[in-house]
């Protein structure tokens, strides 16, 4: 694990962007280019990560930057490592694209790259809905979340995006938070010295999305943790490893400081409770099937 005296001290994403207060979103990349440093490539489409940037000539991001269409960023970034490596130049590639441009409108084209084994490292940033329009559902909104299309709660439970990827057999696969910076880094820097296409995903909330304080966003972020809702763990070459995260908490513990659920039912909050429950448990046999298999 990385500490803190080994965390840079430059910083890679500027002061004054366009961020909403208590972007989690922000925060994230902020630890990521302190770990990936100066010799990297920004791949960013349409979204929350291109309002940030800011506007041509200006730019909040003290490396590259290469705007994509919405949900071709994989393919983008692609394109790029190649011309690279034609030119010699080792300079690594990174996709950093929202929920719904990675699972819902990105999918096919990062599956593509997963498939082809394109050395890129990809991030989600999971803030669980489309933030930037106006927060319409993902395919990464959980159940019983409160958005614009869907005011009286989403009702399907979100994909299982880091394991949709590792059905891709890719080298790395990594879940983080911000609520645990250093376990996000840690993995960061693990995946930076791995080849081909790796997949970190990051849970990222959302204040205005979330309805909740602008202060609030690291302990939500480490709430979900301990709630289970979203577990840390690594896939590395098929071996999975969950992140040791210490007291866990029910759901509701997590839930009841955010607008976006404060209509769910008594029923809702228990089958929330029985599914995260159910994804843990799945998880824990996952990784004793793996530690001991040779694949």
């Amino acid at each position: 694990m990385i500490t803190l005296k080994e965390v840079p001290v430059k910083e890679l994403l500027l002061k004054g962007n366009a961020s909403c207060p208590g972007c989690g979103s922000t925060l994230a990349l902020r630890w990521v280019l302190k770990i990936l440093g100066e010799e990297t490539i920004l791949v960013i489409p349409a979204g929350c990560g291109g309002v940030y940037e800011g506007m041509f000539p200006a730019s909040a991001f003290n490396v590259p930057a290469v705007d994509s269409a919405f949900g071709a960023q994989a393919a983008v970034a692609a394109g790029l490592d190649a011309a690279l490596r034609i030119r010699n130049k080792r300079v690594l590639v990174v996709g950093w694209s929202g929920d719904g441009g990675t699972a819902d409108i990105g999918i096919q084209a990062l599956s593509a790259a997963a498939e082809r084994g394109d050395d890129v490292l990809y991030f989600c940033y999971d803030n669980e809905a489309y933030m930037n329009t106006g927060v319409q559902r993902s395919g990464l909104t959980p159940f019983g979340a409160w958005t614009t299309t869907t005011p009286e709660g989403k009702r399907e439970f979100k994909k299982n995006m880091p394991l949709i990827m590792a059905a891709h057999n890719i080298p790395y696969i990594a879940t983080a938070s911000v609520g645990f910076p250093l376990d996000l880094m840690t993995k960061v820097k693990k995946a930076a010295k791995i080849s081909g296409l790796r997949y970190i995903h990051i849970l990222t909330p959302c204040p205005p999305g979330w309805r909740t304080a602008d202060n609030m966003t690291v302990e939500l972020g480490r709430l979900a943790v301990k709630s289970g809702m979203w577990p840390l763990y690594d896939i590395e070459h098929g071996k999975l490893r969950m992140s040791k995260i210490g007291v866990k908490i029910p759901v509701k513990d997590y839930l009841k400081l955010q607008g976006r659920f404060a209509a769910l039912a008594e029923d809702d909050v228990q089958k929330l409770q029985e599914w995260t429950d159910e994804q843990m448990n799945y998880l824990k046999k996952l990784e004793k099937l793996t530690m001991y298999s040779n694949t």
